[in-house]
């Protein structure tokens, strides 16, 4: 007889796994997550909500978030041993669950995730078929999707600083795609989200987090790469 296959040996042309939303997803989620710290991390405080709060160890998300942080792809086999890669590549982890938040998309992530002394915190949504929403980055509202080249720059709420980072961005001949910008209060800390469709030469990046008022800047490119 032949073996019998598990829900995680169901391979569509993407993904490993029995759900876009609860694995490809997942794994993105947590690939974009792991670009935002800049790194794999030490520890990973992981909460699941809604319904992935009740479904998320029958549907293999649990194993799809660390298969992320490990930066597994979403067609990467491994995906179904990644609670026990972890283990081998230091990466501590914990898992919480909260069923009933209501003002949250009914497949919500947050991350808390701490490399050395460097701790951030994300929150992504699975929108299905793989799409991901990253909606929030310490604590800034960001709603960008990871598949386009990202910038996110956290600083002082100068004025027109956004024009002239806009302005130097078209001189490095980035197209932007998306623009968000969010802020603590008026004359506080904002946070910037831009979306492009090319990449950021690294000189640019110097250069913008060089200004005074900038206080840091995560570049991340496109995640399926």
């Amino acid at each position: 007889m032949p073996e019998k296959s598990s829900v995680f040996d169901m391979i569509g042309p993407v993904m490993i796994g029995p759900s876009s939303s609860h694995t490809a997803g997942v794994v993105r989620i947590a690939r974009a997550s792991r670009r935002v710290l800049g790194g794999m991390p030490d520890d990973a405080e992981i909460t699941f909500y809604n319904s992935f709060a009740r479904t998320y160890e029958g549907h293999g998300s649990d194993s799809a978030i660390i298969a992320g942080l490990l930066d597994f792809k979403t067609d990467d086999k491994r995906i179904k041993d990644s609670l026990a890669l972890a283990k081998d590549a230091g990466l501590t982890y914990h898992f919480k669950s909260i069923g009933n938040a209501s003002t949250l998309h009914p497949n919500t992530i947050k991350l808390i995730l701490r490399k050395g002394d460097r701790v951030v915190e994300v929150v992504g949504e699975s929108r299905g078929g793989g799409m991901i929403n990253i909606a929030e980055v310490n604590g800034f509202k960001a709603d960008f999707s990871a598949n386009l080249h990202t910038v996110i720059i956290t600083a002082s709420d100068v004025k027109g600083s956004i024009a002239f980072i806009a302005d130097v961005l078209a001189h490095d001949d980035c197209n932007i795609a998306t623009m968000s910008v969010s802020r603590k209060g008026r004359h506080d800390i904002a946070c910037l989200v831009i979306e492009m469709d090319s990449g950021i030469k690294p000189a640019t990046l110097a250069y913008l987090q060089s200004l005074n008022w900038v206080i840091q800047i995560i570049y991340i490119p496109d995640i399926d790469r």
